[in-house]
């Protein structure tokens, strides 16, 4: 079996507004990076992909974030470096994409420079801003796998709290997709250790129908504030998504090619404290469509109706998009976005 189960702790979100914050963007990419276990080669090209988004970030879009997240599970050891900015995006993006080009001056030679040392790249350009997407695998020569599926996930505690007090895993295993998202109630410490409690009943048995890893989750959050708790379970073989929710934790499976959409339906309560109703709803899935789960951190009425294109582009993009225009900027927020292609 193979099982692809990933913590949110791997994840650093970096503030990059002046030039100061460039060096440190790079300095906590490269510290990830050999946490993980990538080697020196890769913990260098780690280091000028950062020095070049960051870059850009203070000379070209007054400043944005880096995000960094560390993989290490079914697919190859990797590290996501993302760029997220306002503004003003990008006027002629194929000159950007240039090798060799660019207007910074930076070692790293650009944006072109970027795509080619990154194992995967995909950027999301527009007058609210710019997102770069990149990925960068430990083995030297590796084919990007065109799975099933593919997903990422934002996860960022509330203003001045160290700790995130959502949780999140995904597992995976030949043709299955197997997604948790807790929210406890409140921020805080407190909240992070409700929510790890789902995190534990997921982790015992990832591949469990919903309602089953919901119910586990009740009750090892017993004693705990308790919170609100989603799973889904993603089957390629027979184009099916069951999902089980409790509390205030939303999704929506949407079509690519259809441009249409479904929530999803989760009951009222408080797992770990008070359940109204534990039910598994199945719905159908499009070949090729795109599943969302987020916690109450993100708005609910948001749309990607106002950015063509971003439903084809890589899940990273679309998590980034949602967590930069959408987040209500007083509690933990976690964005989980899963694009599948199914036959």
């Amino acid at each position: 079996m193979r099982l692809h189960a990933i913590d949110m702790a791997t994840q650093t979100i970096i503030p990059v507004l002046e030039t100061s914050q460039i060096g440190e963007a790079r300095r906590q990419a490269i510290r990830l990076a050999e946490l993980a276990g990538f080697d020196e080669p890769n913990r260098g090209k780690a280091a000028i992909i950062v020095t070049e988004l960051a870059t850009n970030l203070v000379r070209h879009a007054r400043g944005g974030e880096i995000h960094l997240q560390t993989v290490n599970g079914s697919r190859p050891l990797s590290m996501d470096i993302t760029a997220v900015d306002r503004g003003p995006g990008m006027r002629d993006l194929n000159k950007c994409l240039a090798d060799g080009y660019s207007t910074g001056g930076t070692a790293g030679n650009g944006l072109g420079a970027v795509r080619r040392i990154a194992t995967e790249f995909d950027i999301h350009t527009a007058e609210s801003g710019t997102i770069v997407f990149t990925r960068l695998n430990q083995q030297a020569a590796v084919v990007v796998d065109k799975a099933l599926f593919q997903w990422s996930v934002i996860s960022r505690p509330a203003p001045h709290e160290v700790v995130c007090g959502d949780s999140w895993r995904i597992a995976a295993q030949a043709d299955e997709l197997a997604i948790l998202i807790a929210d406890g109630l409140g921020h805080g410490p407190q909240a992070a250790e409700a929510a790890l409690g789902a995190a534990l009943a997921f982790d015992a048995d990832p591949f469990a129908p919903p309602s089953e890893i919901v119910r586990s989750a009740d009750a090892r959050m017993r004693g705990s504030r308790g919170g609100a708790v989603a799973s889904a379970l993603i089957n390629g073989r027979s184009r099916k998504l069951r999902y089980c929710g409790v509390g205030n934790i939303a999704g929506s499976i949407r079509s690519c090619d259809e441009r249409n959409h479904r929530g999803l339906v989760s009951h009222n309560g408080i797992v770990g404290a008070q359940i109204h109703k534990i039910q598994e709803f199945e719905y159908d899935c499009p070949s090729n469509g795109l599943l969302i789960v987020y916690s109450d951190g993100l708005q609910s009425r948001w749309s990607l109706d106002a950015y063509p294109g971003l439903e084809l582009r890589h899940p990273a993009l679309v998590a980034s998009v949602l967590f930069r225009d959408f987040t209500r900027g007083r509690d933990d927020v976690t964005v989980c976005v899963v694009r599948f292609t199914l036959n």
